[in-house]
């Protein structure tokens, strides 16, 4: 399932908070430059890593359901290994109707399948910062 550029500005423009799993806290890997970015675009962003208490000024959490229920998830930005993202869709899923976004390099046909079948949106092999920056959209309104 393609989607548009229209329906691309429409979720990077309504969305404000981004769970980021797989968000490492060393400056030179891409999850921290591309959170980074999101977070300078006014993203409220959520680390979510087991292994880190704290990326960008942020407290990380073990994982999606981890995650306080009170704080609204609009994207699920993954950087994990293809074969991690099966149970990070079923948490992203127990969560609501957050779009799920895998980067560049992440694709996984059956937990995408999955959540496409609950309605969700689902972009893979992607990067979220290079379609924001292509579609040139400008900073969102700070969630907090």
């Amino acid at each position: 399932m393609t989607v548009s550029d229209e329906q691309l500005r429409a979720i990077l423009s309504s969305a404000r908070t981004i769970a980021v799993v797989g968000l490492s806290d060393k400056p030179e890997r891409d999850s921290y430059t591309v959170a980074e970015y999101l977070q300078k675009k006014g993203y409220r962003i959520v680390p979510v890593n087991p292994m880190v208490p704290e990326v960008l000024g942020e407290r990380s959490y073990p994982s999606l359901s981890a995650i306080p229920s009170e704080t609204r998830v609009d994207i699920v930005d993954i950087f994990r290994r293809p074969e991690q993202v099966p149970p990070v869709v079923d948490e992203a899923l127990a969560r609501g109707k957050p779009v799920i976004w895998m980067q560049l390099g992440v694709e996984h046909a059956e937990a995408a399948a999955k959540a496409r079948a609950a309605g969700i949106t689902v972009l893979e092999n992607r990067c979220i910062r290079v379609d924001h920056q292509r579609l040139g959209l400008l900073s969102v309104p700070q969630a907090r």
